[in-house]
């Protein structure tokens, strides 16, 4: 939410408003060995067995930084979800990970969309990833959000929208409905440092933190601010 939203996130609890930032997929991986893919990733971001903890430690700097409340669900990311037939990782490699959310999934959709029905005020404006990119956690919260049937806009996911531009205007050519809310110059300073605020995850997408922070005034100053979508 920090790198798609930070500077919306920032600039409503500058205005009063309450909101809230869930982390789909925060809970501890299972006991046991993990697959190679997900040990290469604990390697290259320099946190081993200890990602999970570390991740949420940065979370909440960065929703502090926003002036959002964080929340946690318990399911696993995908590198760590195994079968409950044989055990076997689910999502152990790159193609893995951007491929559609499995079939034998389905009940853990049904389980979140549940839960956030349980967690969200009648009254909450949702916000959901448009999962650009195939991210199979952002296709996953996704399916749950729209299994609410409420109302729902859609957030760009940054960094992925930055090479697919051309997939946004798509949903313009089919009808869908876009807005933006602009971000003021302290809005996107907070929203640069609530990315930097996930250290962990910034080798995963620049090669440092200037970078990062030029691809977010760029990616903010061409785009009005932060421009949210809404399905026809």
């Amino acid at each position: 939410m920090a790198l798609s939203c930070g500077g919306l996130v920032w600039e409503q609890a500058q205005r009063g408003e309450a909101v809230s930032v869930y982390t789909i997929c925060a809970g501890d991986p299972p006991e046991g060995p993990l697959s190679a893919f997900a040990e290469n990733l604990h390697e290259r971001w320099q946190t081993g067995r200890g990602a999970v903890t570390q991740r949420r430690g940065e979370d909440r700097t960065s929703c502090a930084v926003m002036g959002a409340n964080p929340g946690y669900f318990p399911i696993p990311d995908c590198i760590y979800r195994r079968s409950e037939v044989d055990g076997a990782a689910l999502y152990a490699s790159e193609s893995a990970i951007t491929g559609p959310v499995l079939p034998l999934e389905a009940p853990l959709v049904e389980q979140l969309c549940r839960e956030l029905e349980r967690r969200l005020p009648k009254d909450a404006e949702i916000v959901a990833p448009l999962a650009l990119g195939g991210h199979v956690d952002h296709r996953l919260a996704r399916q749950a959000a729209q299994g609410l049937e409420r109302p729902l806009w859609y957030y760009a996911d940054v960094p992925y929208v930055l090479s697919r531009a051309e997939e946004l205007e798509k949903l313009v050519d089919s009808g869908w409905k876009d807005a933006i809310i602009p971000v003021s110059e302290a809005g996107l300073a907070a929203w640069q440092a609530a990315v930097a605020a996930h250290a962990s995850q910034i080798s995963t997408f620049w090669s440092d933190m200037d970078s990062m922070r030029a691809a977010i005034r760029s990616y903010c100053e061409k785009s009005g601010g932060v421009r949210l979508w809404q399905a026809p």
